[in-house]
């Protein structure tokens, strides 16, 4: 709890500053999701900070969102044409 209410002071001295935090890994992001779900879920938060850890998470999401759309775009598979060479092609989400 020492660490995340210390790590929210350095971030708000890089806004003040003008500076912007660094985004966090899809892997940091998404544990952080887990921890903001499970403190709610206790049911002990008041609601001022359950509203502070809902925009948090919601943040978290959106950023988690951007990297998987990026990831994806990133992706290539790789496939055999005719006469057996490989070939690269762009990855084409399927809908579903």
């Amino acid at each position: 709890m020492f660490l995340i209410a210390l790590s929210r002071i350095f971030i708000e001295i890089d806004q003040f500053m003008g500076q912007k935090p660094d985004k966090p890994t899809l892997e940091v992001a998404m544990q952080r999701i887990t921890e903001i779900v499970s403190e709610m879920e206790e049911g002990s938060l008041p609601l001022e900070t359950l509203i502070v850890r809902y925009e948090e998470g919601v943040g978290l999401v959106k950023i988690c969102q951007e990297k998987l759309d990026a990831a994806e775009k990133k992706i290539r598979i790789i496939s055999r044409d005719a006469r057996g060479a490989v070939e690269l092609k762009d990855f084409e989400a399927q809908d579903t």
